[in-house]
């Protein structure tokens, strides 16, 4: 039987460059996409899975991520005096960590995803664990992790979600190599980090989600470096094919890299074209601009 999945790692200690001005002095996890900020989203992926306990993997200038978990005492407190403010503070509190589940720890020097990985192997343990981006926002019922917890409860091991993306677009992601692929989940049998178009095994790539099995702290322990000159979580996962279980699962749902401007964007007005609160005002709004 597959032990259950308690903890994620979010790897949250990136500058943010391309949002520059607005990350200059606040987390690119921060921005918000309609009314909550990236790093929510991610969470609450993580709570929709029965995942309960996160380890922040942060560097300078992020100490809004801690407090955005945390109580807001004079916030709480001045909506709950109002009295008209209950949904509010609802909302405020329904964004607080329970105390203890949150960690956050430092990646003191940017050497890589792998190493921001690593950064978190004491608070992880010998437990499997989930490992989200949240520059990637999954939109989905179940939750993309949730789709991955469910894959791991059956093969027992790791497993990545992956989508397909044009040839012309391996060179930015981790691709993946399968077998024997049943129902949307296949055996992998190798996974490069941005292969040249013309080298890479499949056009299957990796979206910033998976289950990974702790033993990826023993290649990662390593250090060694991979493209880029950086320490890769894929190459560490890699080492782990063929050895135990490994799966790529194909993601369904809607997907929004977050991490180019365009793509939060599109975030935004897909969320808020699929709220009930602000669908019908999101379409008379587009109808209004794509008429000028």
């Amino acid at each position: 039987m597959a032990q259950r999945v308690r903890k994620a790692v979010l790897p949250v200690a990136g500058l943010g460059t391309r949002f520059l001005p607005a990350t200059k002095a606040m987390p690119k996890e921060m921005l918000t996409v309609v009314d909550r900020p990236l790093i929510q989203y991610a969470v609450e992926e993580c709570l929709a899975a029965g995942i309960e306990e996160f380890v922040f993997v942060t560097g300078r200038n992020k100490g809004a991520l801690e407090d955005h978990f945390d109580h807001a005492y004079e916030l709480e407190m001045t909506l709950a005096n109002r009295g008209n403010k209950q949904a509010e503070l609802k909302q405020t509190e329904q964004a607080t960590i329970r105390p203890g589940n949150a960690i956050f720890t430092r990646q003191q020097k940017p050497l890589g995803l792998g190493h921001a990985v690593w950064c978190a192997r004491h608070w992880i343990g010998r437990e499997p664990f989930a490992v989200l981006l949240p520059d990637e926002l999954m939109v989905s019922t179940p939750s993309c992790t949730a789709q991955l917890v469910a894959a791991h409860e059956k093969t027992g091991g790791n497993v990545v979600a992956v989508i397909d993306v044009p040839r012309a677009q391996t060179g930015s992601y981790g691709i993946v190599a399968v077998k024997a692929e049943k129902a949307g989940l296949a055996e992998m049998t190798g996974i490069v980090e941005k292969p040249r178009p013309e080298e890479a095994p499949s056009t299957l790539a990796w979206i910033g989600r998976s289950i990974v099995m702790p033993e990826v702290f023993d290649h990662l322990d390593k250090h060694e470096k991979g493209a880029g000159g950086e320490i890769q979580l894929t190459d560490a996962m890699a080492k782990l094919i063929g050895h135990q279980p490994f799966h790529a699962l194909r993601y369904t749902g809607g997907r929004y890299d977050c991490g180019n401007r365009l793509g939060f964007l599109e975030a935004n007005i897909a969320v808020a074209l699929g709220r009930a609160d602000s669908a019908a005002e999101t379409r008379a709004l587009l109808g209004r601009l794509l008429k000028g």
